[in-house]
């Protein structure tokens, strides 16, 4: 499981949404081996004056990863690395203009599906 949480400039990435989302979602699902299906995208855009971030253009996006305890370091490391290239590619996003943060958090502290994430039999590996 993981949850992806945007923050960047309403004026910028709000018309960018689905291309960000496609690209992001790629890199998961390259690097951890997500399935294609398990996109949970959530986009919190502000206003220009809500997000201050002195030395970034009005491109800066932090892209904040929630998911279960369990990949490994290297596994964390590509994605990272993954993003970072992608984004470049895709969007022309300088490394500069680009943070990401993976949260992670034990499955017994999700409730998915009525059940606590520990007792979910997920389809896709956790331990990559």
């Amino acid at each position: 499981m993981a949850q992806i949480k945007f923050y960047g400039r309403r004026d910028v990435w709000a018309p960018l949404r689905r291309e960000l989302s496609d690209v992001v979602h790629g890199c998961l699902v390259e690097a951890w081996k997500l399935p294609a299906g398990k996109r949970f995208h959530r986009f919190l855009l502000l206003d220009a004056e809500d997000l201050v971030c002195p030395e970034r253009s009005e491109r800066y996006l932090i892209v904040e990863i929630v998911c279960f305890t369990g990949r490994s370091e290297g596994a964390k490391r590509e994605l990272i690395r993954t993003l970072y290239a992608r984004t470049a590619e895709a969007l022309g996003l300088r490394t500069d203009d680009l943070e990401v943060v993976i949260i992670e958090s034990p499955q017994v502290n999700w409730g998915i599906r009525g059940v606590p994430g520990d007792e979910l039999a997920l389809p896709y590996p956790v331990d990559v």
